[in-house]
């Protein structure tokens, strides 16, 4: 009876070890993520937020493998913030079990996680806390049973080196984000001679490395420009209004379906990556757009606006 007790009120990641099944699991877990929030079906609970506290765990299938220190390997704690996030920006709830049922089908959508232990607690409708925890697991949802999320598309602009050092940069990037959605710029080769090797595979590398180069002489240009590689990272961003500068040797050459585009143009590099995100739109600026581009689009020249 103690143990039950003590399990009752623990963290849920002890309910988790206390629980464990015959399949080895991993876990990742959340500890008194607290946010202001309005909830509640009583009338003083109306018009007014209150702190909410959220304790999960999620039980991860383990990596096969070297991990390799790879951010898009591992079930990301952002995920499980972003969870928490979407669902208190859907709606407004009654009811603490609805929110706790919808961020654990939220977190379940995940390819890895098997089961999460969900804990939310109201902290200031009493002397302590009230609150609800439950379990789920992979199979108790359906994906058809959740209202797909906003696909976030981003805007993609494409940047050529003339257009990296023309006057009119911040302005451009001023515009861009005064639209307020997601922005990803990429860029081509510098305006220098770059090393040729004659060898297939080590210029793939080569070309991939001149265009980082470029990348972070935008992010030099302006601070609000982040430069950013991994797909997990450019999910945050996108989320967290980050304006990305695209470094394309991680995706590129990890992806199983890789671009078709030759890497000696970085601008048929920079559709294939629009159509991968599927961008809303792909700006041109100081460049001819690809032929056969697969995304809406269009070209501004290096002495216009954007809009």
């Amino acid at each position: 009876m103690i143990s039950e007790v003590h399990l009752a009120f623990a963290h849920p990641s002890e309910r988790s070890d206390a629980t464990t099944t015959s399949i080895s699991l991993d876990r990742i877990s959340l500890r008194d993520h607290i946010v202001d929030v309005e909830i509640g079906a009583f009338q003083a609970e109306r018009g007014v937020t209150q702190r909410i506290s959220f304790n999960i765990v999620v039980e991860v299938l383990p990596l096969t493998g070297p991990i390799d220190d790879d951010v898009d390997r591992i079930l990301s704690y952002d995920k499980v913030i972003e969870a928490i996030a979407f669902e208190l920006a859907d709606e407004r709830l009654n009811l603490l079990e609805t929110l706790a049922e919808n961020v654990a089908d939220r977190i379940l959508l995940e390819p890895q996680a098997m089961r999460t232990f969900v804990r939310i607690e109201k902290l200031d409708r009493g002397a302590g806390a009230l609150g609800v925890e439950i379990v789920r697991a992979r199979g108790d949802v359906t994906v058809e049973q959740i209202e797909p999320e906003d696909a976030l598309r981003p805007q993609l602009v494409f940047l050529s080196d003339e257009a990296i050092s023309s006057p009119h940069f911040k302005a451009w990037v001023d515009q861009l984000q005064a639209n307020d959605q997601p922005l990803i710029l990429c860029v081509g080769f510098a305006e220098t001679d770059r090393p040729q090797t004659g060898h297939a595979m080590t210029q793939r590398r080569v070309d991939l490395l001149a265009i980082e180069q470029n990348a972070w002489v935008v992010a030099s240009r302006d601070e609000r420009c982040v430069v950013v590689e991994t797909r997990t990272e450019l999910e945050w961003a996108m989320r967290n209004n980050q304006i990305c500068v695209w470094a394309p040797s991680k995706l590129v050459l990890g992806a199983v379906d890789g671009p078709c585009a030759r890497l000696n143009d970085p601008l048929e590099l920079a559709a294939w990556f629009a159509s991968t995100f599927d961008a809303q739109e792909m700006i041109v600026i100081g460049a001819d757009l690809p032929a056969n581009i697969q995304v809406r689009s269009r070209t501004v020249g290096p002495d216009q606006a954007v809009l």
